[in-house]
This record gives C-alpha cells, sequence and structure tokens, in this order.
C-alpha cells in the first residue's frame, strides 16, 4: 500500500502496519541550537510540512493558494527601540515585539497585540475590498505542473496551507480577540456578516482546485482557545459557526475532498463534539500543557474522533527516559486501536536538544513499527 492509502485507512479509524511520521517543525532557536550542537547544517530541508528525509518524515503536501490580503497593508514601522519594536504588519494589524532574543526570525515570546484592520463598519467594508477572490496572483505560477504532480501522487495533500482558513480565526485576526468576544453580543449581525463573507471568499477561491485535485483533506485553522477553555461557548458556536462550517464541509466533501481536520491548541473541550457533529474528522495538535490527553480523548470520543499529536514536547526535552516513558505510554495502545497519528503536540521548542530529538525520533520509528 501506498503512503495516501494508509492514510485513508488512518482517517477512517483502522489500526495499520505503517503509520506516517509526521512532525510540526522547529522554532528559529532550536534549528540553531541543533546547528550549533552538531547536526549538519547541509543536510537539513528544514521544511517538516513536505518531508524532511535527515529525519525521515514522511512527504505529504499542500495546495499553497494565497488567502490573504491581496493587496495587503504596507509594513510601517511606528516605532522602534534598542530592545523592542512597533510596527503594522502586512494583515494590518500592528503590534510591539520584543527583538532580544529573536533568532532566525522566531522571537521568544508572543507580540503584543496594539490594534486590529476592523473597528467598525466602514473599516470593515474598506478591509472587504483586499478579498476579491478572483485575482490570478492566488493561485501559484506553477499551478498546471503541481496539478499534473498530485494527479501521480502517493502521498496525501491537503487543500490550502495548513494555517491558512479558519473561522474564528479569521474574526479574530481582523477584529482582535477581546474585540470579537464584545461583539458577538454587541454587534451580532455585523459577526454574521463577516463569518458569511470569509465562506463565500473560500468556497469561490478553492472552486478551481477542486476541479484540478482530488485532495485528501482539509484543515480549519482555528486557535480559539486557551489553558482554561474555548474562547466562545457552545451557545455562540450554534448560532454563528454551525451552519458554516457544515456549508463548508458539504461543499468541499462534493468537490471531492475526503477528510477535514481541526487545528486548535489550548482546551476546547465543550466544542469537540460540536465540530463533530458539524463534520471534522480529526483533532489535533492536543497541547499536553491544556490537558489534551490523546488517551482520555479516545476513551471520550471513540474512533469517530481521529486524533494527530499529543505528544508532550517538555517531556522530550528531559532526556532519554522521560522519552521512552511518554511514548511507551500512548504510541503503542493507540496505534493498536487505530486511528491515531503520533507526533510531538507543537513545533520542537528550544528546550529539546539534538540528541533527545534524534533518539525521540528513532524510538517513535520503532513503536510505529518501522525501525
Amino acid at each position: 500500500m501506498t503512503h495516501r492509502k494508509y492514510f485513508h485507512k488512518i482517517m477512517h479509524g483502522k489500526p495499520t502496519d505503517w503509520v506516517p511520521n509526521y512532525e510540526l517543525g522547529c522554532w528559529g532557536q532550536t534549528v540553531q541550537r541543533w546547528l550549533d550542537e552538531g547536526i549538519p547544517g547541509d543536510q537539513m530541508y528544514w521544511n517538516f510540512w513536505q518531508g524532511e528525509p535527515f529525519f525521515k518524515i514522511d512527504r505529504h503536501d499542500y495546495a499553497q493558494i494565497n488567502m490573504g490580503m491581496i493587496p495587503s497593508f504596507e509594513y510601517q514601522v511606528i516605532e522602534e527601540t534598542e530592545h523592542t519594536i512597533t510596527a503594522r504588519r502586512k494583515d494590518g494589524i500592528v503590534t510591539k515585539a520584543l527583538k532580544d532574543g529573536t533568532v532566525r526570525g522566531t522571537r521568544m515570546s508572543m507580540d503584543q497585540y496594539i490594534s486590529f484592520p476592523v473597528t467598525n463598519r466602514a473599516s470593515w467594508q474598506a478591509v472587504k475590498q483586499r478579498y476579491n477572490p478572483n485575482a490570478p496572483v492566488r493561485y501559484p505560477l506553477l499551478w498546471d505542473e503541481l496539478v499534473r504532480t498530485w494527479k501521480k501522487r502517493d502521498y496525501p495533500v491537503c487543500l490550502l496551507g495548513n494555517a491558512s482558513f479558519g473561522l474564528y480565526s479569521q474574526l479574530r485576526a481582523w477584529v482582535g480577540t477581546e474585540n470579537i468576544s464584545y461583539l458577538f453580543y454587541d454587534d451580532p449581525a455585523l459577526v454574521e456578516e463577516m463569518i458569511e463573507f470569509n465562506t463565500d471568499f473560500l468556497l469561490q477561491i478553492v472552486g478551481r482546485a477542486l476541479q484540478d485535485v482530488e485532495f485528501d483533506y482539509f484543515n480549519f485553522f482555528e486557535d480559539c482557545a486557551g489553558k482554561g477553555g474555548p474562547l466562545y461557548g457552545p451557545e455562540l458556536f450554534n448560532r454563528f459557526f454551525r451552519k458554516p462550517y457544515q456549508r463548508i464541509i458539504d461543499t468541499l466533501r462534493k468537490g471531492g475532498v475526503k477528510y477535514f481536520w481541526l487545528d486548535c491548541d489550548g482546551d476546547p473541550m465543550p466544542l469537540i463534539p460540536l465540530w463533530m457533529e458539524a463534520g471534522i474528522n480529526c483533532f489535533w495538535p492536543l497541547e499536553q500543557a491544556s490537558g489534551m490527553d490523546p488517551l482520555t480523548l479516545r476513551k471520550k470520543f471513540g474512533k469517530e474522533l481521529i486524533l494527530a499529536g499529543g505528544i508532550d514536547k517538555m517531556e522530550i526535552a528531559k532526556g532519554k527516559q522521560a522519552i521512552e516513558k511518554e511514548l511507551y505510554a500512548k504510541i503503542p495502545p493507540l496505534l493498536e486501536q487505530g486511528g491515531y497519528i503520533p507526533h510531538l503536540d507543537h513545533t520542537a521548542s528550544p528546550e529539546i536538544s539534538y540528541k533527545d530529538f534524534l533518539y525521540y525520533i528513532e524510538l517513535k520509528m520503532k513503536l510505529m513499527g518501522r525501525g
């Protein structure tokens, strides 16, 4: 069987004798640490999403269609000091960022968010003009060549990039977390308009792609929860999000997309059954600091919910004994049941040494029957 066929079997919740080796990637600080610790830099491809031969990470691909603003905002530095930089990003969000500790483009802490491009109905009307679904530059220049390659593939391909589209996440990017929390109640009609616009925008853009390629899955990037729970509850889900999720999933499924993943950090437990009812098949990356234990999720939701991730990155940083305890506790029982792809619960952090990551990959491959 090919990688793609195994992937489909896993997505049906069935045990397999081959499981793909996936990982999310590394912080820039992690890359630098591993280079300092002796990893041969000339062998590093550093693209974990599309396969990394050095770490035996299997290829899976993404249709990188541009879902952003066209034209984008012009990047503008508003204030810069010795330690911080305040700037308007290309998505219109103004942030204050800590320069200290930045390595290879990765900051050591999240930026402070100052303002967002949508503040009222007038600014919303202006932002909408930047989302023309028919702009020709939305599709890659080599799209036709990619289509020819994918028609002969033996690996899965996701429609859009991993973090290209979400319903809540787009509201957050336009309005801000605190502001959208108020807007649900202060102006629900505007929220509904933004969600409908976003849904229409997505479905118009991907029409060509669905005609050209049979995609294996689609990923919703949401990140709508923290350690204490989701940023909105079931009542708001049912009012604002259920129908758009179902509309998108029904349309993409008719276009040949087989499975639907949802990426959310934190603890969104009250939303998981609602996502499943709307058609979500797979939940990931199962952040361990927020209690998203894959064994607990499997007991609660069964194999109706496929799981990916759930390996505690902070345990991998503690050395061989901790790595063995973490992997043996989760990988064998979940793979025996089926419907699980093991990988770290987020990108590899700089606490993880090159030596420990190598051992983690080696043991993971062994437990997956590929050692």
